[in-house]
């Protein structure tokens, strides 16, 4: 994370009854929220969160969103792709695809577009498994800028 201006978590993750002990499981260990936050990185673009509930807080407290994706804002993220639930394994790689092409268009790497990207995504997710079949599409979220 150290080094490079984007990341992307393609991995599990869980939620914690203590939002702090939330975490990526990643194959050396375990990157909890906690250990986000107490990072403060510059400079930095799109963290990618391909994992389950990523942007799911605690239910009793809807409105205090402290959950893996606002970790990678306070740590200097300022534009998160998260979800909200779980998804399908099949559609990420595809909502990976879209995304990417979109930001790489002009062979920059520009988180500022990102929105429009993910928005670009859903859509294709979209039109590939219809309207109804919502909880395919309505998972991906984007948080920041």
């Amino acid at each position: 994370m150290e080094e490079y201006s984007w990341v992307h978590f393609a991995c599990h993750a869980f939620q914690k009854y203590s939002p702090f002990e939330s975490a990526f499981l990643l194959h050396d260990g375990v990157l909890t929220l906690e250990e986000l936050t107490k990072r403060k990185f510059e400079n930095k673009g799109l963290a990618f969160l391909s994992a389950s509930e990523t942007a799911v807080g605690d239910h009793e407290l809807p409105d205090e969103a402290l959950h893996l994706a606002s970790g990678m804002l306070i740590a200097g993220y300022p534009s998160v792709i998260a979800t909200i639930s779980t998804f399908m394994d099949e559609d990420a790689p595809m909502i990976a695809d879209v995304v990417y092409s979109e930001l790489l268009k002009d062979g920059n790497m520009d988180h500022t577009r990102s929105s429009r990207a993910l928005h670009k995504a859903i859509k294709t997710l979209r039109e590939k498994v219809g309207d109804q079949a919502v909880e395919r599409w309505a998972c991906f979220i984007h948080i920041g800028m």
